[in-house]
């Protein structure tokens, strides 16, 4: 017979809201220290700051062409983007896309935002768009990833900035942030209400690359099928509304690494969705009489 857990509050998931909630403090007083020093205004208790594109990953990423090609960065791109990059790279094929889901500030302000539509709309919130039209949009963040990069590579320049939510978020007193900039972080955060995570899901280029990674990450969202007792509360719990009680391993795209879904979060049974390399050790089948 498994082991049935009380659904008590879990102390797991207020760890990964600490995380959150670090990253984006952390990359708020960067941002704006370094914005203030290009306009010669020093905060001695906080330092100098950087460039917010000093510490995005995703600029290393679109970088590399030039850089084997040139030995060059694109514009405003730092040395510390492509370091970011390779860590970041590291992660993920460790671990899958856990910079989106623990780590990226614009991620975690649509999910906190996420929580006033679920209070709002209740069994409604991220059930808004139809499931077949959900499923082909949310390919349309590797038709973004495309052409971001081919333009990058083409013209040498960031021209996501202009349209980067996430560069607009930490940017938009700075007068550096364009006008689709605003529209399209508005979107997001107006979206946010009604579907979880909407930019993630549907636009969002760096997250379309390393969604490839689930495919091949070492450490992958298991479920032990001769223990799952078919609650769906995995499924309940997902943002990313994958459907983790049909899977062995969870290879999805959209899988961004919360670990909600996981027996220390959601699944009332324990050791039955897990983070785990290889395959899990399954266990006799409790019988129905049990």
């Amino acid at each position: 017979m498994p082991q049935v857990r009380a659904h008590a509050r879990k102390a797991s998931p207020w760890i990964r809201r600490g995380v959150q909630i670090f990253f984006f403090l952390l990359v708020a007083v960067i941002a704006t220290t370094g914005a203030l020093a290009e306009r010669g205004v020093d905060v001695p208790a906080l330092g100098e700051g950087a460039s917010l594109h000093a510490i995005c990953p995703f600029g290393g990423v679109v970088s590399f062409w030039q850089l084997f090609t040139t030995g060059t960065l694109v514009k405003k791109i730092h040395d510390s983007a492509i370091v970011l990059a390779l860590i970041a790279l590291v992660l993920t094929v460790l671990f899958g896309p856990v910079i989106c889901g623990w780590v990226c500030p614009l991620g975690s302000v649509q999910e906190w935002l996420g929580g006033l539509g679920r209070k709002l709309f209740k069994k409604r919130y991220n059930a808004f768009v139809p499931r077949k039209l959900d499923k082909v949009l949310r390919y349309l963040r590797y038709l973004v990833l495309a052409w971001v990069s081919y333009m990058t590579i083409m013209t040498g320049t960031l021209v996501f900035q202009d349209y980067d939510p996430y560069f607009t978020l930490f940017q938009f007193w700075t007068g550096e942030v364009a006008v689709t900039g605003f529209i399209v972080l508005g979107l997001t955060l107006v979206l946010s209400l009604f579907v979880e995570r909407p930019f993630c899901k549907y636009a969002c280029p760096y997250g379309a690359f390393q969604g490839i990674f689930n495919l091949v990450r070492i450490f992958g969202i298991k479920r032990n099928a001769s223990t799952c007792i078919d609650c769906k509360a995995c499924d309940r719990a997902c943002p990313m509304n994958i459907e983790v009680s049909t899977s062995g391993t969870v290879r999805d795209h959209q899988c961004i690494s919360c670990m909600k879904c996981v027996s220390d979060a959601a699944c009332p049974v324990a050791d039955t969705v897990l983070l785990a390399a290889g395959k899990i050790q399954a266990v006799a089948k409790p019988s129905k009489e049990a």
